[in-house]
């Protein structure tokens, strides 16, 4: 009997998967073998005896890696997407929100409160995301925008804002509780909190040029600690309470000026490309500041420009990771917008071989 081999030229379909119709390839004798009988062949080779086979996608494949997904049934690759801003779900209500009022992830955070439309009054709202649509859920107990704010989509904390205020929130996934207050006052300024019960937030107004106030929050209350060596107002903010990152932000001008949090005391960092503060999400080590064209990119030592988000609005609530986040409302005009853009970095991805 002649040699059967299987040749897979052109046999990998749509997502992935693989046609056995037409299995016949090489020289076979004639008398032994024919195409018509290919009905009486049931089975192929497994494909794991040419590549891995996982229960799922491996949890860091490098750049170019093949494997099979057993779950999906797809033969899949690490290929590479460059960063890149797409459009969200709307916000139901436009609103100016004021800066760093979010917390959570790109497929599940919140934002919180913000200025009325018209500039009429400040708004104590909470929306959830859920990486297509928003919700109202249960809301602050005190109005305000331009807060320090931070953490989880279900353990955030709030401090400060406009109007000038010392009044501290945490929510628990459901419903917002007050907290013990900020020793001072303030609205205007950055926070990178982790959690309600850890969060440390920095700058503010007043007065006019800005303060270098920095205090950070146990879970029982508030304590001053070190300065930042550069005071300011409406500046960014990210990361945590012991790993921290403060870009930007304004004095009498906009300032370029960089500064880093360990938990103890502030560092002076390179300066950003462009002056100016506002939204910011990620870590103390890769961060993305969304204010102006094009974004900022921080990769823990230095600035990069980015690209640009598809509208120039600023002044929105920033939430999410460096490789995953987003910007909700903002202004112009001074009634606010519902605009959400998402952001995704640039870096590998998972794909299938039919999707390219």
């Amino acid at each position: 009997m002649g040699t059967r081999t299987r040749n897979f030229a052109n046999n990998i379909l749509s997502g992935g998967t693989i046609d056995g119709t037409d299995f016949i390839s090489g020289a076979v004798a004639a008398p032994n073998i024919a195409n018509s009988s290919a009905v009486n062949v049931d089975s192929i080779p497994s494909i794991s005896n040419v590549i891995s086979p996982v229960a799922g996608d491996p949890p860091s494949p490098a750049l170019g890696d093949i494997w099979y997904n057993s779950v999906a049934k797809r033969l899949r690759y690490q290929g590479f997407q460059s960063a890149a801003w797409s459009t969200g779900g709307n916000l139901s209500q436009g609103r100016w929100w004021g800066y760093q009022n979010g917390a959570g992830e790109q497929t599940a955070g919140i934002v919180f409160g913000g200025i009325e439309e018209g500039l009429s009054g400040y708004r104590s709202d909470t929306e959830s995301y859920d990486g297509s649509s928003w919700t109202t859920v249960n809301p602050l107990n005190t109005a305000r925008q331009a807060a320090g704010a931070g953490g989880s989509f279900t353990s955030a904390l709030i401090a400060g804002g406009q109007p000038t205020t010392a009044a501290s929130e945490s929510w628990d996934g459901t419903s917002w509780t007050n907290t013990p207050s900020l020793g001072t006052p303030r609205g205007y300024m950055g926070g990178a909190c982790e959690s309600e019960t850890a969060g440390v937030v920095f700058g503010g107004l007043p007065p006019p040029l800005g303060v270098g106030n920095t205090e950070l929050y146990d879970g029982v209350s508030w304590s001053e600690t070190n300065d930042l060596n550069t005071v300011r107002r409406s500046t960014g903010g990210a990361g945590t309470s012991t790993a921290g990152l403060c870009p930007g932000g304004y004095t009498t001008t906009a300032i370029a000026n960089t500064e880093s949090w360990d938990g103890t005391s502030w560092t002076v960092e390179n300066n950003q490309i462009s002056a100016g503060g506002g939204a910011t999400f990620g870590t103390a080590t890769s961060a993305v500041l969304s204010q102006g064209q094009p974004t900022q990119l921080w990769d823990g030592t230095s600035w990069a420009s980015g690209v640009s988000k598809s509208s120039p609005v600023s002044n929105g609530s920033a939430l999410g990771t460096s490789t995953a986040g987003l910007v909700a409302g903002g202004e112009p005009p001074n009634n606010g917008v519902t605009t959400v853009e998402e952001y995704v970095g640039a870096g590998g991805i998972a794909r299938n071989f039919s999707n390219d």
